[in-house]
């Protein structure tokens, strides 16, 4: 399929919308992002990003400069104008773990009284449930004009924050959902420049693609974290273990890393929404609820790791390393930093905490956290030390100057991402994750949950 230039509308500037848009428009489309919030677009439109995100705000003054992106507070025009409107609001979790479609709903409204007289493909590019193609297409029926030609598509993101720039640019593969061959056509040609599998298929399968996906991704996180605590009580290496897992061409070494626990904007909603989905259709998805509960479990054992290092937490001094839910974001949505610093302070500790990004987002969370200007600020006098985030900063710091600030040299490694061996000889005492048992600064190797 041959490239065609299109005239783009992105509704949404959140890390969905503003990369997509971003990425479009470099590869020669003609996009406008809209948003409804004027505070965010008067910040896009001085050339700065209301996110954090490793090299979009390059992408997006490169587009800006050609003139191929644009930014605009007003729906109406800009969807009249457009060929294809890509809906990329938010879906946040309700209390009862189903997505919340109102904006999407909202949207759908806007565009439909917004669309021109020419043909329109409307795209579904947050993660909405199945058959939310379906209701967004009644729903623009409803209120559009007279004779209005449009069509929806899905066309679900896998964007990793951290990384959303790459993946978009260089994606593995893109999903389109559509029931036309016209909106087949557009769609084909709208990602012609892209170099990977373009797979089209019916919308509801398109809409599933985007939550299977992601479910199976945190059910193998909570597989292996399962797998850490059997080789605790066995006195096994899970970092090994997974190592040897990994190398099976049929399992793969991805996502095989021991830790707290996934966290995020996307893994713990969509998961939540895929097991509601399910019971919906009639089918009790017992197999993510149990990840879900392994992934809450993992949270709570790390914390009862620290209790145990510490004895009594009270009036103890705690460095925390990174409080965004993974490197490379400034994203505290289900950070696990933000429950163990919430512990802490709960449990009459002293937090001191680091983060390169996240440290202004986490001000306003947690008021009473002591924010370091640097890794090694936050370790002067600190009884404990407790890696969070695997921030490269962290993983290729001094361990031994951090041993020669601290008070009591305890380390309890969230990630796994320090040598136990080393780190022992630096004179720690190491608490990893699925680790076996721990040795001790004194020498004295310890059995998993015997303590100090």
């Amino acid at each position: 399929m041959a490239f065609v230039e299109r005239r783009i509308a992105v509704v949404g500037t959140g890390y969905v919308g503003l990369v997509t848009g971003a990425v479009l428009a470099k590869v020669g489309h003609r996009v406008t992002c809209v948003d409804n919030d004027p505070a965010k677009v008067r910040i896009l439109e001085a050339g700065k990003l209301p996110i954090y995100e490793p090299g979009l705000e390059a992408l997006v003054e490169d587009v800006r400069t050609t003139g191929r992106l644009a930014f605009s507070g007003e729906i109406a025009p800009v969807v009249g104008a457009a060929e294809v409107v890509f809906i990329c609001v938010g879906t946040p979790p309700l209390p009862s773990g189903k997505a919340d479609l109102s904006y999407i709903e909202q949207v759908a409204r806007d565009i439909a009284r917004s669309l021109g007289t020419h043909y329109t493909v409307v795209v579904e590019k947050s993660t909405v449930p199945v058959h939310t193609g379906m209701r967004v297409k009644r729903t623009i029926e409803r209120h559009a004009p007279a004779g209005a030609r449009f069509d929806v598509a899905s066309n679900p993101e896998f964007l990793a924050e951290g990384t959303a720039v790459r993946d978009a640019l260089a994606p593995n593969r893109i999903v389109v959902g559509v029931d036309s061959e016209r909106a087949r056509v557009v769609m084909e040609g709208l990602y012609a420049p892209f170099a990977c599998p373009l797979i089209v298929t019916g919308i509801e399968s398109a809409e599933i693609i985007k939550h299977a996906s992601n479910s199976f991704l945190a059910l193998k996180i909570s597989y292996i974290n399962a797998v850490a605590r059997i080789c605790e009580l066995a006195g096994a290496d899970v970092v090994q273990v997974a190592r040897g897992m990994g190398l099976d061409e049929r399992i793969g070494p991805h996502f095989l890393r021991a830790g707290i626990g996934y966290g995020g904007s996307c893994f713990p909603k969509d998961v939540d929404a895929f097991g509601e989905i399910a019971s919906e259709l009639g089918y009790e998805f017992t197999l993510i609820r149990e990840a879900q509960r392994i992934n809450a479990e993992q949270r709570t054992r790390f914390i009862r790791k620290i209790e145990d290092a510490l004895w009594v937490v009270k009036d103890k001094r705690v460095a925390l390393w990174g409080l965004s839910f993974k490197p490379d974001t400034d994203d505290l949505r289900e950070a696990p930093a933000m429950d163990i610093a919430r512990w802490l302070l709960d449990h009459g500790a002293v937090v001191r905490a680091h983060d390169p990004v996240a440290m202004d987002k986490a001000r306003v969370l947690l008021p009473k956290v002591d924010y370091g200007a640097d890794p090694y600020a936050v370790c002067e006098g600190a009884d404990a030390l407790v890696l969070v985030t695997e921030w490269k900063t962290y993983i290729e710091a001094d361990l031994g100057r951090v041993r020669a600030a601290m008070r009591h040299p305890i380390l309890l490694d969230g990630r796994n991402v320090f040598d136990p061996a080393h780190v022992v000889a630096l004179g720690f005492e190491y608490h990893g994750v699925g680790r076996g048992a721990v040795a001790g600064h004194d020498g004295v190797v310890r059995g998993p949950g015997r303590g100090r």
